[in-house]
């Protein structure tokens, strides 16, 4: 049976978590309006938090689920503000892709490194199988060389490695799709700008470029070259990252949302407008009706989002319900951000206050990782069992 009901190393990583968003808060604004420059990893109040909020003990026999579930729904606690508090982790993107696909000796080589993903190219954004970035493999020198170009690398700048997708032969489609780490430093490994953008400003993203950039051989992730030209070969298992990080992704932006909607909340309370759960929305104000329904939006992506985190902490499937949780928190923090600006007017465009920035922050969730309308084409095929083909 599903239980979302939280085991007390859950609920005290839901404080600690709530407690670390209050302290990025204060410095939220300023690194929006400057992200040139980069937060540091211990913020003045990181001693006087760590104090208040031990770490979080080592699950017990309640915690059958605890690494994946708890760390995905931790986030839904980030509370607004994750782009500052995510710049000072040390893990990326590429760190799931490791810990999902890689071997034990990389594991154990590269896991201590912060690793961005890098996939998305010029010609190649929602659509991860048409990656032109080539590896070749040198049997000389027992090296492959690399060449090609990535933009929008999240946390780009401040890695120290990237799991980077490159095709070792574009003619066997995704079945060539590989990939590779990458550590910053390496010859033909250029970072030539850091990208400024609408939203996540304290959240670095970069482009990558290339050319003949050489690696051992054992930087492919997993060891397996083999291109399976009648099935899709690694790019099968290089993909299952994406039903780890979907719902974190979710989790993220429903963060965001919920920190907009306690917002809200308050200052309709401080209006005098009553929300009363027992009327019907006829006897409602229009302020307090609107807001009960983006409440109820709130409530259902955040059980998809805990479903998706429930399958996957249970070692089950759960390949459309990633799709599920991310396409319905994607489009649903949108509407829920942009919905309490509107109740409140000027006051939610003011850049006096977050939430102007928290809804332009949470339009991320909707393209990263895979946009909505890819998400949507994933849960076709698998509620209607159509193919790749069928969906073109």
């Amino acid at each position: 049976m599903i239980d979302f009901t939280p085991s007390k190393n859950d609920q005290a990583a839901f404080d600690r978590a709530r407690a670390s968003a209050l302290i990025c808060r204060k410095y939220a604004r300023y690194y929006d309006e400057n992200e040139h420059e980069m937060a540091p990893e211990t913020l003045p109040e990181t001693e006087a938090f760590m104090a208040s909020h031990p770490e979080i003990p080592p699950p017990g026999p309640e915690d059958s689920s605890y690494p994946t579930r708890l760390s995905r729904l931790s986030m839904i606690h980030y509370w607004g503000d994750y782009t500052v508090r995510l710049q000072r982790e040390r893990g990326g993107l590429g760190n799931a892709a490791l810990s999902a696909a890689g071997t034990d000796e990389q594991k154990k080589k590269w896991m201590g490194l912060c690793l961005a993903m890098a996939i998305t190219e010029p010609g190649c954004g929602s659509d991860p199988s048409r990656v032109a970035t080539t590896a070749v493999l040198d049997e000389e020198t027992d090296e492959w060389v690399i060449n090609g170009e990535k933009i929008f690398v999240t946390t780009g700048i401040r890695a120290d490695a990237v799991v980077l997708w490159a095709t070792l032969d574009r003619s066997a489609g995704r079945a060539g799709i590989k990939s590779f780490l990458v550590e910053k430093g390496t010859p033909g490994f250029d970072v030539p700008h850091k990208e400024k953008k609408l939203g996540i400003r304290a959240d670095d993203t970069a482009a990558y470029v290339f050319r003949d950039c050489r690696v051992p051989r054992g930087n492919l992730l997993g060891g397996d070259e083999t291109i399976a030209r009648k099935g899709s070969g690694g790019f099968r298992g290089v993909m299952k990252t994406f039903n780890m990080t979907r719902p974190l992704t979710a989790a993220m932006g429903l963060g965001l949302a919920e920190a907009a909607l306690d917002f809200t909340r308050e200052h309709l309370d401080e209006a005098g407008i009553t929300l009363d759960y027992t009327a019907g929305p006829a006897t409602q104000t229009a302020a307090a009706e609107r807001f009960m329904r983006l409440e109820g939006i709130f409530e259902a992506s955040k059980l998809t989002t805990m479903q998706a985190c429930w399958l996957a902490g249970e070692g089950k499937p759960n390949n459309m319900e990633s799709s599920v949780s991310k396409a319905h928190a994607g489009g649903s923090v949108r509407v829920i951000t942009q919905g309490c600006i509107e109740i409140l007017g000027a006051m939610g465009i003011s850049r006096e206050h977050l939430l102007e920035k928290w809804m332009r922050d949470c339009r991320i969730t909707d393209i990263y990782e895979g946009t909505g309308e890819i998400q949507r084409l994933i849960i076709a095929r698998g509620l209607l069992d159509y193919t790749r083909a069928d969906l073109k």
